[in-house]
């Protein structure tokens, strides 16, 4: 039931990491703070489509 989903960065919309989710207990959107290369700094991610 895990699936994997993908992070983009909310600054620069680059998709830069991916991570896996359990869809039934986890139904809203995943949001991480994470290093963003290409911002060059830690910025939030969220799951995208």
């Amino acid at each position: 039931m895990r699936d994997i989903v993908t992070l983009a960065c909310t600054e620069c919309k680059r998709r830069n990491y991916t991570t896996t989710k359990n869809k039934r207990r986890t139904t809203d959107r995943l949001a991480f703070k994470k290093f963003c290369a290409f911002c060059r700094a830690h910025t939030l991610h969220r799951e995208s489509k």
